[in-house]
């Protein structure tokens, strides 16, 4: 059921139950009472009806739209009439049963009689997230903070907690989701439909559509879980029994004074229906899912057609027919004492039939993917120092952008699969979640700095300002000309539980400034002009987004290196002193700039790590000083053209499906000019490989790893071709088809090209049927080395040869893939006067190990990415005396850190005034020889200054005790012999020692009570 707290959107499942309905029925007219209280039958098959509806909460329209029903003319429907209409049904008879999700509209007394039904056990809420998320292109934490605000909304409002896992639309499931976001939430098994069409056929043909899966290596047998795929590859019934009006389905006719009477007829459509399905099917218990997009608009006649189906096939008496829930199934299943194959790995990728993968959508909208992941990781940051401060229900606080970003983790949301003004929607949503987060976290900031932080933070002068376009080169507070009694006070804020030292690069309009640390100290500083892809994106989107003309564009990137402790911030200062002759000191280094000549080999990095390029212009080889890597590497770029769908097979590439049809020249095939800027800091490679694809390759001072930035678009479609970009590496390896791909950004799984563990796969697509999505990145191994490449946003990746790794980073496509959204991926982007094709800028990170030596970066690095720098910015008179910022602050005690294999990934106040908080062990079992450990975190050092009163520890979705959860788990039998594990998970936690343990991969979540006085020590603020 939708449920609305606020602009709050949850999709959730409903259940409820009807028993005897009356209706005129057969024989002569006559009165007739359907018998629908029919339970489970021993030694018949038990055919049970789950009457569903699945509602979007966005996709062809938005979530709005959707509720009220407005915008029919791209699709009727109405989510408020399904609610309605439903209710009023289930009223009618109390075996009737329904799975759905709505709210907060209703009036008192529907809500009482609505509390009633659940209470009665008529009502059962299925999954029970903000949203059913998609697999492949969240983040761990996305799936968790939207599942958790469901969860904890359901448990509040009903006290439920829900305990069966419904995802039965997204494109394909994951590992995570089958162990973290079903296993650890506390659900007892997990529904969904869509497995490649091969492997679907394969488990009919083996009676193996229901297994246990067990989806992570490192938990072992613990994370298992009972999971089953819908037989026929979607959530719908069997063909036949469709019952929306105007569905063209046949009626049950049981009047013999009219026409067409058909019971019987009716009756062996069912009964042959349930054999065909019982004979792929282990058990004598099959689930019908009665229901599909947006269906019960009308529900009576769904429920009286249900009614008499059962009344019917029960008095024939060759199979049972019964309402159910998904629950109530699985509880039939459990207690059949059958034995039940395993699963490992996942299910990706997903195609529905041959050249039709649906692995376009791990890249689509790669702009929307960013914004989401930038606000993801903003919102971690934001609700610490909510907490740091105390949240305030009258704002402002975190809540809206905790609402839009939860529902953007929709599978037809941050998928990138949605119509063009549904992702509008979405993003507008995030931005108005922002703009008030973003002014909670510069309150805070500033009551930090002033030392104010409890009653009289409301009193506070320094004005912080943030800089959410700063990826496009646009901060109005760095570029401002400070004049001689000015300087810019920039505050450095770290998320991270660890201290963390990094470099920090802000535009800026004059190079003759100086940086000071927060002692006062003058550090070292870069400084050298825009490139000009650069200043082209900042000019554009500066307009587009924020109304500003090129006029005043800066001129100049500042870099210097920061060093902030955890959970806290340093403060930096910026001056201009130009024209100051007596200035003691230096001014920021400023670059040299050469172009490379004919015939030239660069080197390029100053410390262990260097990039040779060779004449070309091209990168050939990475040598790393410190552990002697050296190896040949080349990166291009590699332009798909877009499959049509206009030749004898009518699949195009579309937003979901990805179908190359050959490459398009890039115009690289010569020589590519390079520009080389050195400096102290940073060195950087700036190549043009043409006129719409450029990048900037930079390694900086302390680092052992390449960041490089690329700017993709417009791309050019005045060819009438559609166009999916690549970057490709390719290094001296024999890597034997292998590499290995994240799971949503947090375990690693094998993939072998062309090869699928769980049948023999056809080759048809050996591009797109190779391609995973990558959350967190990719590596690759041989004998010696390890390449790891680490990305920003949700992509595509694959291996399409030994040796070579790619990233799909833009996709511009012309046509339709014929998968319901009924439009191109086509985003352009207009300013008054001008629309242009969509411009992509975005980073991904690149590192040679040797072998076994990679995971402890792709953790650290990766953490570091989901969780950038928070700056925010003031300006100050540089004579200014009253109110002297506080220059440091740490929330933990002195030189206190967690440990490197730990980070906290929740710490929020919530409305109860208790704080949750999720510490992750970030490493697999045998991930590093040194990390992949057990771990320890002392919470009285983590929050010094505060005293823990309680601690309970609840599942992951915190809506229950983590004991209680532990009892009530079902246990499954697996077929043949166990898998050999060692499962490391940390003991309860001491009330009085207060340290928690974490084994690999384990995620534990706390409730925690404190004393409400929260006391500075001199070590945290100075």
């Amino acid at each position: 059921m939708m449920l609305r707290r606020g602009s709050l959107v949850m999709e959730v499942t409903m259940l409820v139950a009807l028993a005897l309905v009356s209706a005129l029925g057969s024989g002569e007219g006559a009165y007739i009472a359907y018998n629908t209280s029919q339970g489970i039958v021993e030694g018949k098959i038990n055919v049970h009806l789950v009457a569903h509806t699945h509602d979007d909460v966005g996709w062809l329209k938005t979530v709005d739209q959707y509720y009220v029903g407005s915008n029919n003319s791209i699709q009727g429907a109405c989510v408020q009439n399904v609610l309605d209409s439903v209710i009023s049904a289930l009223l009618a008879d109390k075996n009737r049963k329904f799975i759905y999700r709505w709210w907060r509209n209703q009036s008192p007394m529907v809500q009482k009689i609505v509390k009633e039904l659940v209470d009665s056990g008529q009502l059962e809420f299925i999954n029970g997230g903000m949203c059913m998320h998609d697999e492949a292109a969240p983040h761990y934490i996305d799936m968790i903070d939207q599942t958790t605000l469901g969860h904890r909304f359901i448990k509040e409002e009903f006290g439920k907690t829900p305990r069966i896992g419904w995802q039965i639309d997204p494109f394909g499931h994951s590992a995570v989701q089958a162990y973290l976001l079903s296993a650890e939430v506390g659900f007892d098994s997990f529904f969904f439909a869509r497995i490649d069409y091969q492997d679907r056929q394969k488990r009919k043909d083996d009676k193996n559509l229901e297994f246990v899966w067990q989806g992570s290596r490192t938990l072992g047998s613990s994370s298992q879980i009972f999971a089953g795929a819908f037989p026929n590859g979607n959530y719908e019934p069997p063909r036949g029994f469709y019952f929306e009006v105007n569905d063209d389905s046949p009626l049950v006719q049981d009047d013999v004074l009219l026409y067409d009477y058909n019971v019987q007829e009716r009756v062996d459509d069912f009964v042959s229906a349930a054999i065909s399905q019982a004979n792929v099917t282990r058990t004598n218990h099959i689930m019908w899912t009665m229901g599909t997009d947006f269906k019960y608009q009308y529900a009576r006649t769904w429920f009286r057609q249900m009614d008499k189906l059962i009344h019917y096939v029960n008095k024939d008496g060759r199979v049972n027919a019964l309402y159910s829930t998904p629950s109530i199934y699985t509880d039939a299943k459990h207690a059949a004492n059958e034995s039940w194959p395993l699963k490992t790995d996942d299910f990706f990728p997903y195609a529905d039939r041959a050249n039709a993968y649906w692995t376009g959508y791990f890249t689509s909208r790669p702009a929307f993917k960013r914004y989401v992941r930038t606000l993801s990781g903003y919102y971690l940051a934001a609700r610490q120092l909510e907490f740091l401060k105390g949240r305030s229900d009258s704002g402002p606080n975190t809540d809206a952008l905790a609402d839009a970003l939860a529902i953007a983790q929709h599978h037809d949301g941050v998928t990138g699969t949605e119509k063009q003004h549904v992702a509008d929607d979405y993003a507008k949503r995030l931005a108005i979640g922002y703009t008030e987060a973003e002014q909670l976290v510069s309150e805070v900031l500033a009551c930090l700095a002033e030392g104010k932080l409890n009653a009289s933070c409301r009193n506070v002068s320094t004005k912080f300002e943030q800089c959410p376009l700063l990826n496009i080169s646009y901060c109005p507070p760095s570029e401002a000309n400070l004049h001689l009694n000015k300087r810019l006070v920039l505050i450095v804020y770290n998320s991270l539980g660890w201290k963390r030292v990094d470099i920090v690069q802000i535009p800026v309009s004059s190079n003759s400034v100086v940086v000071r640390d927060s002692d006062g100290k003058e550090i070292e500083s870069q400084i050298w002009p825009l490139s000009s892809p650069s200043i082209r994106i900042r000019n554009f989107y500066a307009r587009a987004h924020a109304g500003v003309s090129s006029s005043n564009a800066p001129r100049f990137w500042l870099a210097f290196t920061v060093s902030v402790p955890p959970l806290g911030f340093n403060t930096y200062t910026v001056e201009d002193v130009g024209g100051q002759s007596k200035h003691e000191g230096g001014m920021s280094n400023f670059s040299s700039v050469f172009v490379q000549e004919d015939a030239d080999t660069i080197e390029v990095g100053q410390g262990n790590l260097r990039f040779i390029y060779s004449a070309d212009g091209k990168l050939s080889r990475i040598l790393n000083k410190k552990n002697t890597v050296d190896m040949l590497v080349q990166q291009s770029y590699t332009v798909y053209r877009s499959y049509n769908g206009s030749e004898s097979d009518p699949q195009a590439s579309g937003a979901y499906i990805f179908r190359p049809n050959g490459t398009i020249p890039t115009g690289t095939a010569g020589r590519i000019q390079l520009t080389v800027v050195r400096g102290p800091i940073v060195e950087e490679v700036h190549q043009e490989f043409n006129t719409w694809i450029s990048q900037i390759t930079r390694i900086y001072k302390g680092k052992e790893h390449a960041e490089v930035e690329f700017i993709i678009g417009p791309v050019p479609v005045d060819d009438q071709v559609g166009k999916e970009i690549a970057t490709q590496l390719t290094a001296s390896m024999m890597t034997n088809k292998t590499f290995y791909t994240d799971s949503n950004g947090r375990d690693f799984i094998k993939r072998i090209r062309d090869y699928r563990a769980d049948w023999d796969l056809e080759v048809n697509q050996p591009i797109a049927g190779n391609y995973y999505p990558i959350n967190l990145g990719m590596y690759m191994v041989d004998r010696n080395f390890e390449l790891s490449v680490l990305v920003d946003r949700a992509v595509g990746g694959a291996s399409v040869a030994d040796g070579q790794m790619e990233l799909m980073l833009h996709r511009r496509l012309l046509h339709d893939d014929s998968r319901g959204v009924a439009e191109s991926l086509n985003e352009v982007i207009c300013v008054p006067g001008e629309c242009e094709g969509l411009t992509i800028q975005g980073k991904f990170y690149i590192r040679i190990d040797p072998l076994g030596g990679g995971a402890k970066w792709r953790r650290s690095a990766g953490q570091e990415i989901y969780s950038p720098l928070l700056l925010a910015f003031a300006e100050q008179d540089k004579v200014e005396m009253g109110s002297p910022l506080i220059r440091t602050f740490s929330k933990t005690s002195t030189s206190y850190s967690l440990p490197d294999n730990v980070a906290v990934i929740t710490l929020q106040e919530l409305k109860d005034g208790s704080t949750l908080l999720r510490l992750a062990h970030l490493y697999e079992m045998g991930e590093d020889k040194d990390l992949s450990t057990m771990a320890s975190v002392d919470l009285k050092k983590l929050f010094e200054g505060r005293k823990i009163n309680k601690i309970t520890e609840m599942n992951l979705s915190a809506n229950q005790e983590r004991a209680t959860m532990e009892k009530k788990r079902l246990v499954w039998k697996v077929e043949g012999a166990p898998l050999p594990e060692t499962v490391l998970r940390g003991r309860p936690v001491d009330p009085v020692q207060l340290i928690v343990e974490l084994g690999p991969m384990e995620i534990r979540t706390f409730v925690l009570l404190f004393d409400h006085v929260f006391l500075y020590t001199d070590d945290s603020m100075r």
